[in-house]
C-alpha cells in the first residue's frame, strides 16, 4: 500500500481514520481525483475510529435541525454503502431505547421527540395498548420502520421485559442501531485504493504554506509530497496539524471510555437495541448505555456511562480508571437487573479515545484561513455515524462544487461571527451528546 517514490498529489490526507478514509474515497471514488495519498503513521482505523460503541441515530434534539439533516444524509450514504456491499459491515436498525423510571422523565422524552420529528426524523408513535408497535429486527435495515415508538408502561414492559420491574415507559428511536465500523472503513478504503488513492505509513511533520498557500507537506521519513491541496483529519491530533500552520481553532478533548465484559448468561438479549437509561443513579447522572456486540465468545457486551466530561489534554495511549468497568457495570445492572447476577466475579477490557470537540459540539469541515488548507475534524461523538456525509463534504469543498445549505454551520470561519459566537455561548458543549 505504501509508494514513496510518490512526491506529487492532487489532494493529501493527514490521518486515516474514519474521517480520512471518507474524505478520500469521495476524492478518489466520487469526484475521480486520481493522485489522492492518505498519510498516516499508524494502520489506517486504529487510534479512535475502532475504539467507540459504533452505533448511529437520527435523533438530535436540537438546537436545531443541523445535526440531524447531516446525520440522517450520512445514514443515507452509508445504508448505500451496505447495499452495494452486501452489508459488509453489519448495518442493523435495532434502534436506540430510552427507558426512564420517572414521570418527568418519560414527559421529557415525548416533549423532546416531537421536537426531533419536527426536524426530519420521522413520526412519532405513542402506544398505551396493544396493537400498533412494531417490533424490530436483528439484523439488517430493509423495510423497517423510521420515526420512533413511545412505549407506556405494560407496553414498554411487554416489548423489553429485561429491563428494570419499576420502568414506566421507553422511547425507541428506530433509524438508529450500528455497525461494525472497521469493516465499513475497510471497505471505503478499498475502493479508494482501487480508484488510484494511496496510503503512505508515515507522519507530516510540516507543511509548506508560501505566500499563504499550501505548496508541500514534509514526512518524518524526509520525503516530502508536492502538494497545493491539504485535508487534515487527524482526529484528536487536529491542533497539532493546525500549529504546522500558525493556525489555531477552539477545540478541546474529552476522554472516554467503554467496557468489553461477556455475558454468557444472556442477561442482554442477543438481539436487543441499544438500550439507554435516562436517569441518575445515585449521585451519577443518567445516560447508562449497553449493547450487545459479537466479538470473539459471541456473547459480549458494550458498556458506557459518560459521567466525566472535564476537558484533558491529548495524550496517547490514554490511561483510564479501572474503577470504571465496576462503575459501569452497577449502573448497567440498575437498568437491566439480570446483570447483577454477576456481581463481582466480571472481568472486562476498558478502552477508548479522545473526543476532539468543539465549544458548541459541532464538527469542523471546510477551508481554513491558509489557501489550499481544509479540516474535516472536531467530529467529537459523532465521528463514525456523520463520517460518510462529513467526507463528502469537505470534497465537495475542495472540488468547489456546490454546498449543502447546512454546510456553512460546520466552516472553521463561523467563529469569526460575533451573533454566532453568542449562540454558541447559549448552546453549550453537550449538545448532541448522549
Amino acid at each position: 500500500m505504501q509508494d514513496r517514490r510518490q512526491n506529487k498529489a492532487d489532494v493529501v490526507v493527514c490521518g486515516a481514520g474514519m474521517a480520512g478514509i471518507a474524505a478520500a474515497y469521495h476524492l478518489s471514488v466520487k469526484r475521480g481525483i486520481k493522485r489522492v495519498v492518505i498519510v498516516d503513521d499508524r494502520e489506517p482505523m486504529t487510534l479512535t475510529s475502532d475504539k467507540g460503541t459504533q452505533g448511529y441515530r437520527n435523533w438530535w434534539p436540537g438546537p436545531d435541525d443541523t445535526m440531524l439533516r447531516l446525520v440522517s444524509h450520512s445514514i443515507d450514504l452509508m445504508e448505500d454503502t451496505a447495499t452495494r456491499s452486501g452489508n459488509a459491515f453489519r448495518m442493523n436498525r435495532r434502534g436506540y431505547l430510552f427507558a426512564t423510571a420517572a414521570e418527568s422523565k418519560l414527559a421529557e422524552l415525548e416533549t423532546t421527540a416531537r421536537q426531533v420529528s419536527s426536524y426530519g426524523m420521522g413520526e412519532l408513535r405513542v402506544h398505551r395498548s396493544p396493537g400498533g408497535y412494531v417490533p424490530h429486527v436483528p439484523e439488517g435495515f430493509a423495510g423497517a420502520p423510521t420515526g420512533a415508538d413511545l412505549l407506556i408502561g405494560d407496553e414498554a414492559r411487554s416489548a423489553f421485559p429485561y429491563l428494570a420491574p419499576d420502568t414506566i415507559g421507553a422511547l425507541h428511536i428506530r433509524r438508529a442501531g450500528w455497525f461494525n465500523g472497521l469493516a465499513m472503513g475497510n471497505w471505503l478504503l478499498s475502493k479508494a485504493l482501487a480508484a488510484g488513492a494511496t496510503f503512505v505509513r508515515d507522519r507530516i511533520v510540516s507543511v509548506a504554506a508560501l505566500g499563504g498557500s499550501v505548496k508541500s507537506v514534509e514526512l518524518s521519513s524526509g520525503d516530502r509530497i508536492h502538494t497545493e491541496r491539504l485535508v487534515i483529519a487527524a482526529g484528536p491530533g487536529l491542533p497539532g496539524v493546525l500549529k504546522m500552520m500558525d493556525l489555531e481553532l477552539p477545540i478541546f478533548h474529552e476522554l472516554h471510555a467503554k467496557v468489553t465484559v461477556r455475558d454468557p448468561k444472556r442477561a442482554v438479549p442477543r438481539d436487543a437495541p441499544f438500550v439507554i437509561w435516562t436517569d441518575p443513579i445515585g449521585k451519577l447522572p443518567g445516560g447508562v448505555h449497553a449493547r450487545p456486540v459479537d466479538l470473539t465468545h459471541g456473547d459480549e457486551l458494550y458498556l458506557i456511562w459518560t459521567y466525566e466530561t472535564e476537558p484533558r489534554p491529548y495524550k496517547w495511549p490514554p490511561q483510564f480508571d479501572q474503577s470504571y468497568r465496576e462503575t459501569c457495570l452497577k449502573g448497567c445492572a440498575h437498568m437491566i437487573p439480570g446483570l447483577a447476577a454477576y456481581g463481582g466475579a466480571i472481568t472486562g477490557v476498558v478502552d477508548g479515545g479522545f473526543y476532539c470537540k468543539t465549544p458548541e459540539n459541532r464538527p469542523l469541515v471546510g477551508p481554513l484561513p491558509v489557501t489550499g488548507a481544509y479540516v474535516c475534524g472536531a467530529l467529537s461523538g459523532s465521528g463514525l455515524m456523520a463520517a460518510h456525509a462529513l467526507g463528502e463534504l469537505v470534497s465537495q469543498h475542495v472540488a468547489g462544487e456546490p454546498l449543502p445549505d447546512y454546510a456553512k454551520w460546520f466552516l472553521p470561519s463561523r467563529y469569526d461571527d460575533a451573533s454566532y459566537r453568542e449562540l454558541m455561548q447559549q448552546w453549550g458543549p453537550l449538545v448532541g451528546q448522549l
